[in-house]
């Protein structure tokens, strides 16, 4: 981890959980009543485009994107 972090809402520096976000495509089968795994996805079925990773605050619990967390370190790097 080569970044700085500082979280959004209680200004926290120290303490941060990494989310490395794993997506695995399901669709609803009617017949079985179960979620299944999709292997290739249908037309309608969008793909996921969000981020490979989150971070939560380790001290209020707050979980947004990574860059967001980078982003208000560097600005509050270029205040001081």
């Amino acid at each position: 981890m080569h970044h700085t972090y500082m979280c959004p809402s209680c200004r926290a520096k120290t303490r941060f959980n990494v989310i490395d976000q794993v997506v695995t495509s399901v669709m609803w089968n009617n017949d079985d009543g179960v979620y299944e795994e999709v292997e290739r996805q249908e037309p309608f079925h969008l793909t996921y485009q969000g981020p490979d990773k989150r971070v939560q605050c380790g001290s209020c619990g707050l979980v947004e994107d990574e860059l967001r967390f980078i982003k208000m370190a560097e600005n509050a790097n270029n205040q001081a």
